[in-house]
């Protein structure tokens, strides 16, 4: 006997799961008339009837009892070989928040295409949460390793502290407002990276700060803006120095106080991906890859 027609065979499938027509038209997108010839159809090539047509709707017959779990089988067969090959692809789907993706992704990522040319990172700069995974859309996503709390199904390399410490640009400092020691921060603009205030909250914590209120100064959507306006002499910003390396390094903004440096209280950066996608191929080789430039930085920081 030759193989029944595919379409056929998936609407038998779906209508019996479904129990009836009408739940099958709405998974495979056609009309309810369509799934009934369609099973007609399979009907007239096996030569036995699948369904009992009743008033009030469809049973399976004792063939069709027999015939649901092969079908089921054979279609999770196939999909689940397609997810195989497509595990095989080249692409590799990465998603980062804004931040991170300007200040340190996008700056070093053509070393890993010169590296990698075969695998074509496909880059999303955007926010994202952990259920984000459970679809194909991302291999990869980089996240602090304590805000992005690791759950069930996935798996988190931690690869970069984050230290943070106050900046300014340098002609804050020659201003007639001193800026010689910690409490004197009182006097200045605190800029915030988020409306939350806790890096600056975590720093001041840190170091028994008292008399600098951490609810005070000017909020912005992300650290980039926050330390653009500390570079215009805005105020006092609280750089990371990963982040805002370029900044330091160029003299655009110093530290008042380069020896007291913290770790942020939302972790450490990390790599994260769905435990079954982890070990690809693709994905060991970007790994492989972040750790090599990671202990770069953290030699050229001293982090």
């Amino acid at each position: 006997m030759r193989l029944p027609p595919l379409n056929a065979l998936r609407a038998f499938e779906a209508a019996a799961r479904h129990g009836g027509f009408a739940g099958a038209a709405d998974e495979l997108c056609v009309t309810r008339g369509a799934v009934s010839r369609h099973v007609k159809l399979l009907e007239e090539h096996l030569g036995v009837a699948l369904f009992r047509r009743l008033p009030k709707g469809i049973e399976l017959t004792e063939a069709g009892r027999r015939f649901l779990p092969v079908l089921t089988g054979a279609f999770e067969t196939i999909q689940h070989g397609a997810q195989r090959i497509a595990a095989e692809r080249t692409d590799l789907h990465i998603i980062c928040p804004p931040t991170t993706s300007i200040r340190w992704l996008i700056p070093r990522l053509p070393k890993f295409r010169a590296r990698c040319p075969d695998i074509r990172v496909r880059l999303t700069t955007e926010f994202f949460e952990i259920n984000d995974f459970r679809s194909e859309d991302f291999d990869l996503g980089f996240g602090l390793s304590t805000y992005r709390k690791q759950r069930p199904g996935m798996e988190v390399l931690t690869f970069l502290p984050m230290s943070i410490v106050p900046a300014c640009a340098p002609q804050l400092l020659e201003g007639g407002t001193p800026l010689k020691q910690p409490s004197d921060l009182a006097n200045f603009t605190l800029l915030h990276e988020t409306a939350s205030r806790h890096d600056w909250k975590s720093w001041l914590n840190t170091f028994g700060v008292a008399g600098v209120d951490p609810e005070s100064g000017d909020v912005f959507p992300n650290l980039d803006m926050a330390v653009t306006a500390a570079v215009m002499g805005a105020g006092v910003v609280m750089g990371d120095l990963l982040l805002t390396h370029q900044e330091f390094q160029t003299g655009q903004l110093v530290m008042p106080f380069p020896e007291l440096r913290c770790g942020t209280d939302w972790g450490d950066l990390c790599l994260m991906g769905p435990t079954e996608r982890w070990h690809e191929p693709k994905v060991e080789a970007f790994k492989a890859w972040v750790l090599e430039v990671a202990e770069e930085d953290r030699r050229a920081m001293s982090l």
